[in-house]
């Protein structure tokens, strides 16, 4: 302290101050004390030693300070060349103009902008006069001469570039402190079209797209309700994707919905250029469990109907993909087609689905264990091959299965004009002359081609994944350890869908624990009318929904 603070009321005498090292800390001990010409007592303080491993932990690091927007258009092009690569990309503009008889800068990433939307802009800006303006003159700017929906005042310099980095525009006036940020983005996108992996005979022929507002814009034409709420979020500290959270205010469970936007703030990751499939995994984080947690769909009116169940959506992005949360192991066996008809043609197909995915999962490991044990029931004695062939039966199913993977990879990776004549290859040249030169047998072949029917039925294409390496690993325990190996991974499997959870809601729900309505409604597709209630494992607000 200074010595002058210390001067005695009565007699005005000074004090002598008494100074410490700085940088010392509480506890330490003084080793020295020296004595200056003008009375003030220095101690030269001995600092404790830390132990190896006992040092604080470092704070983390707070978030980047705002930087004011510069005043000067030549301090904010310097910025720009500094933070945004201007003039090292080419793709990054800073148009300086005058209008009204100011200075003005736009800063714009070509490509991302309207050009119609700015040609309008500057086109009545530069109709401007110097004595139309006001003394503020992004103020005048912003209220009377910008005519567009979409506009904003920015006093941070790293939000603007945030800002424009997604397609915004961002007009710098000289002598202002203040940005405009103006929604002029226009991503290049594809037309709305029927998802491949979700096609019906009747029904809606649209689709989501890569780009977010018009994933959001599908659903919110379908379900007018103002209480349809959708929250933009940020992930990825590169690549700054953008993350919209839906749901109905009044139906989903506010308890999941602040869980899932908090388990979306907490991601710390570089980016997420995979969109929704990294989003996935840090969110839910199953580890080496191959079956889906969450479902997706391509199609509005499916995620309009997990909207009313009481579901929350999340939008990524880039990607056509929609996530709804809570999902169980029956959501993935479910179709729009199965809506689509009368009540009791959408219970056939149900039905028939059902049993084609019973049929790729069980239909090779139990063809296995009869002609392998020959304990062949009552009316299935012609099962089993007359000849066993060159190959054991393990191997040969083995590498049918392992042919099927890879047809179907080159399916994805070949040109559809070369696709035909590559299912032409492997039927003929594969499949025919395989079984003629006796590596193969016609019963195996018509066994794996029922189960791979089965596994292309299945609604859900990472169940149908899941189903094909569950099918693997019961015919590798049948054929090491035959029946008690078939009974031993069913009751694993069993044990491993039971364990699992879809955020934190049971994944073999309706079953588990049980629930007689909900599995009543998986083995019948019930009438619109007779459903007057929703489904209790979205826990949802408004339990209703047949409102009076």
């Amino acid at each position: 302290m200074n010595r002058e603070e210390r001067n005695d009321a009565a007699g005005g005498e000074t004090e002598p101050a008494i100074w410490a090292v700085a940088g010392a800390e509480e506890g330490d001990k003084p080793r020295a004390a020296i004595r200056t010409e003008q009375g003030d007592t220095v101690f030269i303080l001995k600092r404790k030693r830390k132990q190896k491993g006992k040092d604080k932990p470092e704070e983390p690091q707070e978030a980047a300070e705002p930087v004011p927007v510069p005043k000067s258009l030549h301090e904010v092009r310097k910025f720009l060349e500094r933070e945004a690569g201007l003039d090292k990309s080419f793709d990054v503009i800073f148009r300086e103009m005058k209008f009204g008889g100011r200075d003005t800068g736009l800063y714009v990433l070509n490509g991302f902008a309207k050009d119609e939307v700015l040609t309008l802009i500057l086109n009545r800006l530069s109709l401007l006069g110097p004595d139309e303006l006001e003394p503020m003159a992004l103020r005048s700017f912003l209220r009377e001469y910008i005519p567009h929906i979409q506009v904003k005042v920015a006093t941070d310099m790293r939000m603007v570039i945030n800002e424009v980095l997604v397609g915004a525009s961002a007009l710098f006036v000289d002598h202002e402190d203040r940005a405009l940020v103006i929604d002029t983005k226009q991503y290049p996108m594809r037309t709305t079209e029927e998802p491949d992996l979700e096609r019906v005979v009747r029904g809606s022929r649209d689709g989501f797209v890569e780009t977010l507002l018009t994933n959001i814009t599908l659903v919110r034409r379908r379900l007018r309700d103002p209480k349809l709420t959708y929250e933009v979020m940020e992930a990825g500290l590169r690549t700054k994707t953008s993350i919209c959270v839906g749901y109905i205010e009044d139906i989903a469970d506010p308890d999941l919905v602040r869980s899932i936007k908090q388990k979306i703030a907490e991601v710390k990751l570089d980016g997420l250029p995979l969109a929704e499939k990294q989003l996935e995994e840090a969110l839910i984080g199953k580890g080496w469990n191959p079956f889906p947690l969450v479902r997706y769909s391509e199609r509005p009116d499916v995620v309009c109907a997990h909207l009313l169940e009481g579901h929350i959506i999340v939008f990524v992005d880039t990607s056509p993909s929609v996530m709804m949360l809570p999902s169980t192991f029956f959501h993935h066996l479910q179709h729009a087609e199965e809506y689509r008809q009368t009540p009791f043609i959408g219970s056939y197909i149900r039905w028939v689905r059902y049993i084609g995915i019973l049929a790729s999962l069980f239909a090779l490991p139990l063809w296995y264990l009869i002609v392998s044990t020959g304990n062949k029931p009552p009316g299935l004695e012609f099962l089993g091959p007359e000849k066993l062939g060159a190959i054991p039966l393990v191997i040969q199913f083995a590498l049918v299965e392992i042919g099927i993977d890879l047809m179907r990879l080159a399916a994805v990776h070949t040109p559809t004009p070369l696709a035909t004549a590559m299912g032409l290859i492997a039927a003929i040249l594969i499949g025919d002359i395989a079984v003629k030169a006796g590596l193969f047998n016609n019963e195996i072949i018509l066994v794996m081609s029922v189960a791979a029917i089965g596994m292309f039925a299945t609604p859900s294409y990472e169940l149908s994944l899941a189903n094909r390496i569950v099918r693997l690993s019961l015919l590798i325990a049948c054929g090491i350890f035959g029946v008690a190996g078939f009974i031993i991974g069913s009751t694993l499997w069993l044990m491993l869908l039971i364990a699992s959870k879809s955020y934190a809601s049971p994944y073999m729900w309706p079953f588990i624990p049980f629930n007689a309505m909900a599995v009543f409604d998986l083995i019948v597709r019930r009438p619109v009318l007779s459903a007057k209630r929703r489904m209790s494992l979205t826990k949802p607000i408004d339990r209703t929904r047949q409102p009076t």
